[in-house]
């Protein structure tokens, strides 16, 4: 607790010696009645997000590093990333999809995030979506984001694109309004004023997000027509001001590797796959912490 409290996580008590109070840092880690920024530490548990990265499938691959690092040596085919070796050659989605209680787990903290980072980007950046009529999320999941942004601007005609699993999961009542298409987002992006991206480039490798990328350049118009592609993604470096903000960027990148095997990137690795993709330009706007939007242009 006194390392966290150094780190900013928690407010040490200086009048009742071994108590703690919470941060603005530390209450995005709780949810109960109340929680958020206005919060009391008192009768609230874990947040849905907190309780993932904490689950048993993510943290025991940090737990078996030692053996990881031998298979690495003998290049065996279950050494690619920690997370693989330690779940028998299987990646997280596979994972997710063959564990019921971490699938949910999972998912549930990914609408978690979803619901808090949207309601920040709907009202503090609402000239993301300024001039669109239509946005389709692609791997938006049980459609939260989409959600957020057909209440925040419900001229905009939102859809969500999934596989049939995902899809089937989410319930005609708790779709709200939003349309839901099944797919392969390698394949085929249904046609649409927008794209949207949200943490779904930092799971895979470059070629596979160039390839993604130009299945999105197809589906929107050009640049002067207002087409884009809206990609919310951690960009490495992007707060050069703030030191707390790189160092967790970095953590999350370290993070990423051996979970998935695919680092984040900095601007001039995602300048790269934009430019391989096909796109014009891009603009980059730092809104959470270690997070950014991307406007992409055709």
């Amino acid at each position: 607790m006194r390392l966290l409290a150094h780190g900013g996580f928690f407010a040490s008590d200086a009048a009742a010696a071994g108590s703690f109070a919470l941060t603005p840092l530390s209450r995005l880690l709780v949810s109960a009645p109340g929680a958020g920024w206005q919060g009391q530490a008192q009768g609230q548990g874990l947040s849905p997000f907190a309780l993932a990265m904490l689950h048993p499938a993510i943290v025991s691959p940090s737990m078996s590093l030692a053996s990881w690092f031998r298979a690495a040596d003998a290049r065996t085919a279950a050494a690619r990333v920690p997370f693989e070796a330690a779940h028998g050659g299987r990646d997280l989605w596979a994972v997710a999809r063959g564990d019921r209680e971490f699938g949910a787990a999972f998912n549930d903290a990914m609408a978690c995030d979803g619901r808090f980072v949207m309601d920040v980007l709907v009202h503090d950046h609402p000239g993301v979506f300024r001039g669109l009529g239509s946005l389709v999320d692609v791997g938006g999941g049980s459609g939260g984001a989409a959600r957020a942004i057909a209440a925040a601007f419900p001229h905009v005609r939102c859809s969500v694109l999934e596989l049939p699993h995902v899809v089937a999961a989410v319930p005609e009542s708790e779709r709200g309004g939003v349309e839901f298409v099944t797919g392969d987002m390698f394949e085929n992006v249904p046609k649409a004023d927008a794209v949207l991206l949200k943490w779904i480039l930092h799971g895979w490798d470059d070629e596979k997000c160039v390839r993604l990328l130009r299945r999105c350049r197809e589906a929107i118009p050009s640049r002067e027509a207002g087409g884009r592609v809206i990609v919310m993604e951690l960009v490495v470096g992007s707060s050069p001001a703030d030191e707390k903000a790189t160092e967790t960027q970095l953590l999350w990148d370290v993070m990423m590797m051996g979970v998935v095997g695919s680092p984040e990137r900095d601007e001039s690795e995602w300048r790269k796959i934009f430019k391989d993709a096909g796109f014009s330009g891009y603009k980059i706007t730092a809104v959470l912490g270690i997070r950014s939007v991307i406007e992409v242009y055709p």
